[in-house]
């Protein structure tokens, strides 16, 4: 009886034990049921965003209109550029600063001979060359101004209002830093037989680093140097907190400007130059030019050099080169061009009647008439939409 008794015990406790292996299991496969449904569904989900995606990369569009507009006044004697989505007009008695619907967000007043802008991001300086007064702004209103005691001769502005100034004296080239209220940060000299005279400056968004290309002659030689200047704490061990810098003979280099806090490019008569570095920028690469540059557009990741075309169908070639140096494509076009915009992924050429749309991969993207005659295009938001500015209004257009 009781070899019954343990029979039957064991064989209950077995088909328990079947049992709890059996549940188990059935837990485990309907676990992994479930995460193979989840995984299915993101493949699918990363499958339809990959070819939505591309479809939107690669859509032509065909026509643009006009879904909103206002009626404005631009006056002839004046100049007008973007500005972080707004319209900044400028003049020898003044400047104001307009939004999308033609709405006046700020206006000053002033006397200049010879009035120069510099903006960055959202903050703009407007100053007289020669003069000796610098307003300071952003699209919400004025900032401050800035008064030297000596006269202007090139300046440039950082996004939180820090304006590298160089002034003119008669034996020496000052190069200053001022806050947007006018306060000295910074100043250090320069002169023709110590480092040449300051051709071009250009200063970081964060206003930390400052480049300057130089011009002088050395043993008969005519070279140019661009260098890096530290205004933070790696630079103030230095002196006059340079931190970097790189000859080039033969060479003029009228233009040098930041792309971002760390990417920095130049241009000369016979070469691109590119450099990188949040402290101590180092040439990263560098291109020599067969062609004379007729003209260099840039945007926060790319840059575009604008040469005579060698092929009979155009008249114009388009070099855009990616901040690390490399070149990414090579666009022919045959339309006279008032201005081109890198705007995120976007290469816009238009003048007053006609526009051309490009990816960053060269792929046309819009060819198209402006309905009016167009002074100034301003790229919103929306990768479709663009603030027109005609001779009597202020249009948004969208494409289709």
């Amino acid at each position: 009886m009781a070899n019954v008794r343990d029979y039957l015990k064991r064989k209950r406790e077995r088909k328990e034990e079947q049992g709890r292996i059996s549940y188990r299991e059935r837990i485990k496969s309907h676990k992994f049921t479930v995460f193979y449904r989840i995984f299915l569904v993101i493949i699918l989900l990363t499958a339809v965003g990959v070819v939505l995606y591309h479809q939107w990369k690669n859509k032509v569009y065909t026509e643009s209109t006009v879904v909103f507009t206002t009626e404005v006044h631009i006056t002839q004697d004046s100049t007008m550029v973007p500005f972080a989505g707004h319209l900044l007009t400028y003049s020898k008695d003044g400047a104001g600063c307009m939004d999308i619907r033609g709405n006046a967000i700020w206006n000053q007043t002033f006397e200049m001979q010879n009035p120069i802008v510099d903006i960055c991001q959202n903050v703009a300086a407007i100053g007289d060359y020669n003069g000796r007064t610098i307003y300071v702004m952003n699209t919400s209103g004025i900032m401050g101004s800035i008064t030297t005691n000596r006269p202007l001769r090139d300046f440039c502005v950082a996004s939180n209002g820090v304006v590298a100034v160089v002034l003119d004296d008669t034996d020496v080239t000052l190069i200053c830093l001022y806050d947007s209220q006018g306060q000295e940060l910074v100043k250090f000299r320069t002169t023709m037989k110590d480092s040449g005279y300051p051709v071009s400056v250009s200063i970081s968004p964060s206003g930390e680093l400052a480049c300057v290309s130089y011009l002088f002659v050395d043993s008969g030689q005519m070279k140019s140097s661009v260098a890096f200047y530290n205004f933070g704490p790696v630079g103030k061990n230095n002196v006059n907190n340079y931190v970097s810098g790189y000859d080039y003979l033969n060479s003029i280099v009228p233009l040098t400007s930041f792309l971002d806090n760390s990417s920095v490019f130049a241009v000369s008569d016979d070469r691109i130059m590119f450099f990188n570095g949040a402290q101590k920028p180092v040439s990263i690469a560098e291109k020599l030019l067969a062609d004379s540059v007729q003209g260099v557009y840039y945007g926060s990741e790319y840059i575009g050099l604008v040469f005579n075309s060698t092929q009979s169908t155009n008249r114009y070639r388009l070099e855009v080169y990616h901040k690390s140096g490399e070149l990414k494509q090579s666009i022919e076009f045959d339309i006279d061009f008032r201005d081109i915009l890198f705007h995120e992924d976007q290469i816009i050429i238009y003048n007053e009647s006609e526009c051309r749309i490009y990816n960053s991969n060269g792929a046309e993207k819009y060819s198209g008439n402006f309905p009016k005659s167009v002074l100034l295009l301003i790229p919103q938001n929306s990768m479709r939409r663009y603030m027109v500015v005609t001779p009597d209004s202020i249009d948004t257009i969208e494409l289709k």
